[in-house]
């Protein structure tokens, strides 16, 4: 009988030493998926401020201030516009198109 209450008492205790290291184990996974969770959040923070911040820099305005600043472009007009015809392209020398009959060169 005493033998029996030993096996007992061993069984007891390493379940006791079990059922505490997996209450251990489940509050250091509990706390990994919070901070998951919490690094989730902050990502999603993070990706709204971005795309915020990416449909200012991409406004029609920003980016015409950019293009006449730093390319140095500007805005056609009629005034500075050069139309090119297919007669003006047959007669420059060297682009190997044929003048077309009857064209002068």
């Amino acid at each position: 009988m005493t033998r029996l209450n030993l096996v007992l008492l061993v069984a007891v205790l390493a379940s006791a030493l079990y059922l505490v290291r997996t209450q251990y184990e489940s509050r250091r996974l509990f706390v990994e998926i919070d901070r998951a969770h919490a690094h989730a959040r902050q990502l999603e923070v993070e990706h709204e401020r971005l795309q915020v911040e990416r449909r200012a820099q991409a406004t029609p305005l920003r980016v015409e201030q950019l293009a006449q600043a730093r390319l140095k472009m500007h805005t056609a007009t009629p005034a500075i516009t050069q139309y090119v015809t297919y007669h003006d392209v047959a007669r420059v020398p060297g682009n190997g198109a044929a003048a077309p009959a009857g064209a002068r060169p």
